[in-house]
């Protein structure tokens, strides 16, 4: 019987549609890497340096930037060494770990999301209580804890993938995720308590989805017959929303991805779906927040117009 300590290193199967086109696919991954961190850099230092910006609105706004930096430095660089790379292997700890840090980010994002949705609802519809009930330590504290209660849960998920024994080295995709090692197992049955924790997961975090819509329907009403609101609305409200969308299409796309990926799509298209969710939000998102909330925008300019 193989057991888990068989297998040291796991192959990425996935790179094996890019050998024809691999330094197109390095140049274009480098220089949206690139991007990625000079947009969400940018943004976190504005916000950091600038004594104007720090309100709850923006400091959320500085740690969903610094999750976006966290996510995608767990794989660009990685995803960048084995694109250039004969042999595109990880080692079983280091596939862990790649594991831990995508899904501390992608669900981190839903958290952070879920704390800036109450930060609007208080800014929106209980105007009054605004600054006693989101502090500034408010804010980051409620940050940290849904950061790091989302890291808890996800090294949990991570246990009790490594206690399973597999069989194969071989990993269809281009990075590292639990869902993938856990197809791994030698036996069906050794995976039910990985199922169970898993669908936990997946509660826990959908209830974050239905916090985030219940605030946005109390928001939407209380906007209804005030044109103030409607403004502050548009204004800081929006750009969440898009990000809220962009967050769930990507999501379902990878979901989609590894029920039905292996047995329908091919695979360069299943590549496309694991990964869009590392290029389109941190690009996006930063990008976005910049252009729309005027504070930042006005001291970007200024920051322009000193460089020249």
């Amino acid at each position: 019987m193989k057991n888990v300590s068989v297998i040291t290193m796991f192959f990425l199967s996935g790179f094996n549609e890019t050998v024809n086109y691999r330094f197109i696919l390095f140049f274009l991954s480098l220089l949206c890497y690139c991007i990625i961190c000079l947009v969400n850099i940018s943004l976190i230092v504005t916000i950091i340096l600038d004594s104007n910006l720090h309100e709850p609105m923006y400091i959320l706004l500085c740690v969903f930037c610094m999750n976006g930096l966290y996510g995608t430095t767990g794989l660009y660089p990685k995803f960048l060494w084995d694109l250039l790379s004969d042999v595109r292997a990880i080692s079983y700890y280091g596939c862990l770990i790649q594991s831990q840090v995508v899904y501390t980010f992608v669900c981190g994002e839903l958290s952070i999301l879920a704390v800036m949705a109450y930060d609007r609802y208080v800014a929106i519809c209980q105007p009054l209580k605004y600054h006693s009930v989101m502090s500034n330590q408010r804010v980051i504290r409620l940050a940290f804890f849904s950061w790091l209660t989302t890291f808890c849960i996800m090294v949990i998920n991570n246990f009790l993938t490594s206690r399973l024994m597999l069989c194969s080295p071989y990993i269809s995709r281009l990075f590292c995720v639990n869902w993938s090692i856990v197809q791994l197992a030698c036996f069906p049955e050794q995976t039910a308590i990985n199922s169970i924790f898993a669908n936990i997961t997946i509660i826990i975090y959908l209830l974050h989805g239905a916090f985030i819509i219940w605030s946005y329907m109390y928001i939407i009403k209380t906007c209804v017959n005030s044109i103030e609101n409607r403004t502050k609305f548009m204004q800081t409200c929006v750009p969440h929303l898009v990000s809220l969308f962009t967050f769930v299409v990507t999501i379902l796309l990878d979901v989609i991805n590894m029920r039905l990926g292996s047995k329908v799509l091919p695979q360069t298209l299943q590549n496309f779906l694991s990964i869009e969710f590392f290029v389109i939000p941190p690009i996006m998102n930063p990008l976005m927040y910049g252009f729309k909330l005027t504070k930042i925008r006005k001291r970007i300019c200024v920051v322009i117009l000193k460089m020249k």
